[in-house]
């Protein structure tokens, strides 16, 4: 443990499939919300960490997933191009957005309900890695 506080965390991922196919996450989301701040797919894509042949392609997929256009492009070059969210676009992603916040609420509230129990206190887990012969933050070495 070394003077830190151990604290169980919950990790999860959501996305939307549409037909059984899948169509928009979070990764998704952050890139279209960074084509709305940078006004370019290609500025956008470098800001998430993807090439700019893959974000045209998620964008493709995730229109035609969604069947809703949901950025506006305009070609044209350094100066004349761009790209920006249309409408459905600006809606989906308040959408999901307040639908990611709910989810993360109920996580939470789950977890917190799961693990409040004194077996699985900070303080506890550490008790027992000690009794396994490790310590919190590692594995105890199995024989």
């Amino acid at each position: 443990m070394h003077g830190r506080e151990y604290r169980l965390a919950v990790r999860h991922k959501v996305w939307l499939d549409a037909g059984g196919r899948f169509a928009v996450g979070d990764g998704g989301t952050e890139l279209l919300r960074a084509i709305e701040t940078t006004g370019s797919v290609r500025a956008a894509a470098r800001h998430v960490g993807w090439s700019y042949r893959h974000a045209l392609a998620y964008l493709d997929n995730a229109e035609r997933a969604l069947r809703h256009p949901l950025v506006e492009r305009t070609r044209g070059g350094h100066e004349r191009g761009g790209a920006r969210l249309n409408a459905e676009g600006r809606d989906f992603l308040r959408r999901y957005s307040r639908l990611r916040r709910r989810i993360q609420t109920v996580v939470l509230e789950l977890a917190r309900v799961a693990f409040s129990d004194a077996r699985w206190s900070p303080t506890h887990a550490l008790r027992s890695r000690r009794r396994l012969g490790g310590h919190a933050g590692t594995r105890a070495s199995r024989s």
